[in-house]
């Protein structure tokens, strides 16, 4: 789970040491110092089963090369943790 404790104002979440950044129903993970960034939109919500909070279901997930918007690869995921997953592996794969 990612923990929100004591992020101030000009700092980051981070997901395996790279910032994740949430605006509504986009969101941005990656270094755009790096070639590759993530781009995710979350298609759809549902109820989570423990707290009855809407969470994140389906999600839109896109490879892209840092200074466009096409994607260079793209999936839909089944959940956040899928999402940031396959993200993670991408970001890995081509920013060597």
């Amino acid at each position: 789970m990612l923990e929100l404790n004591g992020v101030g104002e000009n700092e980051f979440v981070e997901y395996k040491n790279r910032p994740l950044v949430r605006q509504g129903g986009d969101i941005f993970y990656g270094d755009l110092s790096e070639e590759y960034h993530v781009y995710m939109m979350i298609m759809s919500d549902k109820p989570s089963n423990k707290t009855g909070e809407s969470v994140p279901d389906k999600i839109m997930v896109q490879l892209r090369k840092n200074g466009t918007q096409m994607p260079a690869k793209q999936t839909l995921a089944h959940g956040l943790v899928d999402a940031l997953d396959t993200a993670a592996v991408w970001l890995e794969r081509y920013n060597k």
